[in-house]
């Protein structure tokens, strides 16, 4: 579906037609008000397959979730006169989610890709139902949705379940940035709870909307984080006094692995006119330590898997992930679509991916303060009465070291539900939970390493890095100051993870150097 997204006033404006929405597209939203539009042509595939819906659920023939229970309950025969009451009772029984609520911006996406899926035409709900979650989106009134209790299939029920509450006068939602109940924030909007109607909460809480939805906001961190990844790595290989062979062109010719070859170009245009590199040509060291020398290689390799994982999701934006799903009046199918082992597989994946920059960059931390390149210990000159940047490496460790633990996969694991009829599930939004935080600590800990730098630089001058190098310290340095004792350096952290959130520093490299 045509997703153009342009700002008016801080609000990304989406509109669903007849193409693929566009995975690129979400960058623009992340963090951003979205005001949906649903064309014509969306709005008749919706009213179409409802009258199908409408026809089956008058018929003698039983079909899944139109005229029977859910679940282990498939056989429970449900009489025309009880199908509201039954789809209630469906979203009241599963909105059972606990934990932290969702972000934000994840429920937004949430919202976005669930319109998406439902105007795909193959879900039967009317197209008041779809409009009023519309209205949800576009008056940002925003479900809140507790982040345990999904197993990933049946879809995301619980989550969902609590994402669709507020439409029946249920539930919270965040208005304004306050968390207060639906009912007279709906009223405020001039919106009034709606009935369901036959399978409609079905299609609502089938689906692997919380799944993606996190996957596609992690996709979005991820591009933004491998860009600072590789700014930041080669802020560390100046400041170390590293060699650019081993980011060589004809050295990638002969393993060219696509991540890899666009790290060393990317690490190549950052150390343009270099003056440190060229002040330390003709020295002793042969090789520089594989955090520096292997950048290419495993930066590399999280962009080919990142890139793997964007194929998957781009896909599932796409897709129609609830069941049965009716393809015609004669057709209608209870499969598996609502199953989110691609997903689940994918952010496991995701999770390593992002967890081993973590690892790296952590590394590159040890190496500035270990006097490499005849920095001085520490990064400060008067150590003793001084720690110097010692405790800072010790809060990347310690994020390292949980990220670890974070990514087993929990795509591997899986437990009998529903009396035995959902005896295979994905734990996909597990998954995305454990991805969500090990980013979290990705992000903190090249913060980290993106101050160490910044330091380490200092004492190179009044010898200049390359272009983009130089540019990137000079942003930093707008925000921190070079340190010449012990101070708060946990505020400085936080600064540094501000920064790197906020993409300045990546913009004014490439507004320097080009994209």
């Amino acid at each position: 579906m045509n997703n153009q997204s342009t700002p008016d006033e801080g609000i990304a404006q989406v509109r669903l037609d007849t193409g693929p929405l566009n995975l690129d597209t979400f960058d623009a939203l992340f963090g951003r008000r979205i005001e949906v539009t649903i064309d014509d042509a969306a709005r008749q595939r919706v009213k179409q397959c409802r009258r199908i819906v409408e026809s089956l659920a008058k018929s003698d023939t039983p079909i899944y979730g139109v005229n029977t229970g859910f679940g282990s309950l498939c056989n429970k025969r449900i009489g025309a006169d009880k199908l509201e009451l039954l789809q209630e009772n469906l979203i009241r029984s599963h909105a059972v989610g606990v934990g932290a609520p969702v972000p934000d911006s994840v429920v937004r996406f949430m919202l976005l890709l669930k319109i998406q899926s439902l105007c795909l035409g193959a879900s039967g709900v009317r197209l008041e139902t779809v409009l009023r979650l519309a209205d949800m989106l576009n008056a940002d009134l925003l479900p809140v949705v507790p982040s345990q209790g999904s197993l990933g299939a049946s879809g995301d029920l619980a989550p969902l379940a609590h994402m669709v509450s507020p439409m029946l006068g249920r539930g919270e939602v965040v208005c304004n940035g306050r968390v207060e109940p639906a009912r007279p924030a709906f009223e405020r909007q001039g919106l009034t709870p709606i009935k369901l109607g036959a399978k409609e909460g079905l299609a609502l809480i089938n689906g692997t909307q919380l799944m993606c939805a996190y996957a596609v906001a992690l996709l979005v961190r991820a591009n933004r984080l491998l860009k600072h990844a590789d700014i930041i790595a080669a802020m560390s290989l100046e400041a170390v006094q590293g060699s650019l062979m081993p980011f060589r062109e004809e050295l990638h010719r002969l393993r060219p692995h696509r991540g890899a070859v666009e790290t060393a170009a990317n690490i190549r245009r950052l150390m343009v006119d270099s003056e440190i590199l060229e002040s330390h040509l003709d020295c002793e060291r042969v090789q520089d330590p594989y955090s520096i020398r292997c950048v290419p290689q495993v930066h590399g390799a999280s962009r080919d898997a990142i890139r793997h994982v964007a194929d998957i999701v781009q896909t599932e934006i796409n897709s129609v992930t609830d069941n049965p799903v009716i393809i015609s009046e004669d057709l209608v199918i209870s499969g598996g679509n609502f199953h989110g082992q691609p997903l689940a597989l994918g952010l496991d994946y995701l999770a390593i991916a992002v967890a081993e920059l973590a690892s790296i960059s952590e590394r590159r931390v040890y190496l500035l303060l270990s006097g490499l390149g005849g920095l001085p210990a520490l990064l400060m000159k008067d150590t003793g009465i001084n720690s110097g940047f010692m405790l800072p490496q010790y809060t990347a460790a310690a994020l390292v070291s949980e990220n670890k633990t974070l990514a087993h996969p929990a795509s591997v694991d899986s437990i009998p539900t529903s009396l035995g009829q959902e005896d295979h599930v994905s734990m996909g939004a597990n998954a995305a939970i454990q991805a969500w935080r090990i980013m979290d600590n990705t992000e903190t800990v090249l913060a980290i390493e993106m101050m160490c730098a910044a330091q380490a630089l200092d004492f190179r001058a009044p010898v200049k890095p390359g272009r983009g190098v130089e540019v990137a310290h000079e942003e930093i340095r707008k925000v921190i100051t070079h340190a010449e004792r012990d101070r708060s350096f946990g505020k400085d952290i936080e600064d540094s993870l501000a920064l790197l959130r906020s993409q300045k520093v990546a913009q004014a490299v490439e507004s320097s150097l080009g994209g």
